[in-house]
């Protein structure tokens, strides 16, 4: 893509418009900034980048449209906002920082997405790929940006990025060898508005591919099932719970993996895995699947399985302080994510829930808790929704506070020996953080704080 002399202006100044306007300086293209946050708000991140050189719209929209040859949108940035809707009206480039990484790259892209367990999924991929001593670089969604590796990748890298629906909504040529939708459930409606649109903007992470490409399904998934009809590319399936002609799934107490008209080869016990809940098993068999289709050795696979202990925030042991066990599942930004980690737990439950509403229905949270929630302590904006909801299913254990540091001391006080404490709260945290992981480090700073 040719960049020198262009005209670019890059909407959004978080974690990937940053680097995407370094990449862009340094191709010598004249950059201006939006964002919607004023100058003032903006003093931290001005500091990153050589304002000398950029124009910076702060606050309000860009008046001037029409001055700018290519518009490059963070991944947050809705895109039917005015002036986007008036750029791609007089036919202005407009593409997301994930498509600007891919057309500078010289790398091969595997791209993982999915609902829930996509970070999980992409830092397995991406610990086999480097035990297989590959050029590897795990970016996306994952919190490392694409466009800050894209030019130092060489030919042979392996760029094992994680994409969100928002990220697929902008791609334009964006070709992944080997994608994968891990599962699709009701997320991000208050985006999407509609789950066909939700749907959709999932599919584009294959949209590009052709026969001499992969797409890996879960079978166990219907609406992650339902695209194999939708592709060019050749389907891969995984699956717990039924035998795959070709793929990897779930023989007796193994994971196996297995071609078109060949024995299945066992990858490794079941019981072997360090990450627990059949979401885990689920992501694994997809990690298999990725990575024996790349060539990666059947014992590298199976030893990064077995010596893998997952990502931070996700059903993250935290400590245990008499008796009762605390866990980090801040990355619960969905009632289904938080479904599972429900599931994923072997005794009695005081679950801390909610934050940002994102149109949710929470019914299906509520059928999972089975028993196994004692007392949900609730905070944040979808709290009373969230309680309602309860009530409406005869869960009456529920207590609202105001903060985190009141949650986990209202959750201690009702855990009993034995009890997990458990933070999936089925919400983005918008509401009341900048992030999941922000949210999650303080869950574990009023943890650690209970022994003072």
């Amino acid at each position: 893509m040719y960049i020198k002399g262009k005209s670019v202006l890059v909407v959004g100044l978080g974690t990937s418009g940053i680097p995407t306007v370094e990449v862009l300086l340094s191709l010598g293209a004249k950059v201006s900034c939006y964002d919607k946050k004023s100058k003032e708000e903006l003093t931290g991140i001005l500091g990153k980048i050589d304002m000398e050189n950029v124009e910076l719209i702060a606050g309000e929209f860009p008046e001037d449209i029409m001055k700018f040859d290519i518009v490059v949108l963070s991944p947050g940035i809705p895109t039917d906002l005015p002036f986007i809707q008036k750029a791609r009206a007089k036919n202005i480039c407009i593409i997301g920082e994930l498509e600007l990484a891919y057309r500078l790259c010289e790398g091969l892209f595997i791209a993982i997405t999915g609902t829930n367990g996509k970070t999980t999924t992409t830092a397995l991929i991406g610990e086999i790929f480097k035990k297989a001593q590959k050029e590897t670089h795990i970016v996306g969604n994952i919190g490392i940006a694409a466009i800050s590796k894209a030019r130092k990748a060489t030919k042979d890298a392996v760029m094992v990025t994680e994409v969100s629906s928002f990220q697929l909504e902008s791609v334009v040529d964006f070709k992944p060898h080997i994608a994968t939708i891990l599962n699709v459930t009701p997320d991000h409606l208050n985006r999407h508005k509609t789950m066909e649109n939700y749907i959709d903007a999932k599919a584009n992470i294959f949209k590009n591919q052709d026969e001499n490409d992969f797409l890996v399904l879960n079978m166990d998934n219907d609406m992650s099932y339902e695209l194999k009809n939708r592709t060019n590319s050749q389907v891969i399936l995984f699956s717990r719970k039924n035998e795959v002609s070709r793929g990897a799934y779930v023989l007796g107490d193994a994971i196996v993996v297995k071609e078109e008209n060949e024995s299945p080869k066992t990858i490794c016990k079941v019981d072997e895995l360090k990450i627990p809940g059949n979401h885990n098993l689920e992501n694994a068999l997809a990690a298999v699947v990725i990575t024996y289709w790349s060539g990666i050795d059947i014992e590298i696979i199976s030893d990064t399985l077995k010596s893998y202990m997952g990502v931070e925030h996700r059903i993250e042991f935290v400590e245990e302080i008499n008796g009762i066990r605390f866990i980090n599942d801040s990355k619960g930004t969905n009632p289904d994510a938080s479904i599972k980690a429900i599931e994923a737990m072997k005794t009695p439950i005081v679950l801390i829930a909610g934050g940002m509403d994102k149109g949710s229905d929470f019914n299906e949270f509520m059928h999972a808790f089975n028993g196994k929630v004692r007392h949900m302590v609730l905070i944040g904006q979808t709290a009373e929704k969230i309680k309602r909801t309860a009530k409406e299913n005869d869960f009456e254990s529920v207590t609202i506070v105001n903060n985190m540091e009141e949650a986990v001391n209202c959750a201690y006080d009702i855990a009993k020996h034995g009890d997990v404490i458990l933070l999936s709260p089925a919400c983005a945290s918008w509401d009341m953080y900048k992030s999941f992981e922000i949210r999650g480090k303080h869950f574990k700073e009023c943890t650690a704080s209970l022994r003072r």
